[in-house]
């Protein structure tokens, strides 16, 4: 019984030894214990470019100034059930929305009670910041109480945004920039494209 113990218990150990030599000697052979990085790494992800393929197209000053109101009001006409948009209106689930281009954010409106992630963001409500509003109302203001999910087509919100500028007036639209071309076929001395109106040729009825 002990001969046998000892016999097995010799092999096992001569298993041991044999196979911790071969690793020793693998590793060694293989250089597995001096790891080295590759000669040519792999490709570098530039998600900034990406980014900025996504927002592609006409700013939206080309979009304000090409835009239509019209086209903004049956858009806006899934708002409805939310918001009202006359003079005197009465808030509902949502502010009454007269007059809103230009003003403060999140304040008066007859008293509505926003969320304290609106009426804490500041600033007003910019030709941008509507913009930006109507991508996504919680990007915007997280914890906003709207639940509405935004508009991901952008001459659709320029469309709303002038709707609402119709209703009650705001500030003036930002010039579009000029294009490449346009500039090259300017003549000396001519105003540029987008340039404000000379005096007595209003935009827009100024905002009351």
């Amino acid at each position: 019984m002990d001969d046998r113990f000892n016999t097995t218990a010799g092999w096992l150990l001569f298993a041991g030894i044999v196979g911790l030599g071969l690793s020793i000697v693998s590793t060694h052979y293989y250089e597995a214990d001096r790891p080295e990085l590759p000669e040519e790494g792999g490709y570098l992800v530039k998600a900034a470019e990406v980014g900025a393929a996504k927002e592609a197209g006409p700013s939206l000053a080309t979009l304000l100034a090409t835009g239509d109101a019209a086209t903004g009001e049956k858009i806006f006409a899934k708002c409805m059930a939310c918001h009202t948009i006359t003079q005197g209106g009465p808030n509902g689930i949502g502010p009454n929305l007269w007059h809103v281009v230009g003003d403060e954010i999140a304040k008066g409106r007859g008293g509505f009670a926003f969320s304290s992630a609106l009426s804490g963001h500041g600033g007003e409500w910019t030709y941008d910041n509507l913009n930006a509003w109507l991508t996504s109302p919680r990007a915007f203001a997280s914890g906003t109480k709207m639940s509405f999910a935004g508009l991901s087509s952008p001459k659709d919100r320029a469309d709303v945004i002038l709707y609402l500028r119709e209703n009650g007036g705001g500030p003036a639209l930002p010039a579009p920039e000029p294009t490449a071309a346009a500039s090259d076929a300017s003549p000396a001395g001519a105003a540029p494209t987008g340039a404000a109106p000379t005096d007595g040729a209003s935009a827009a009825a100024p905002a009351k």
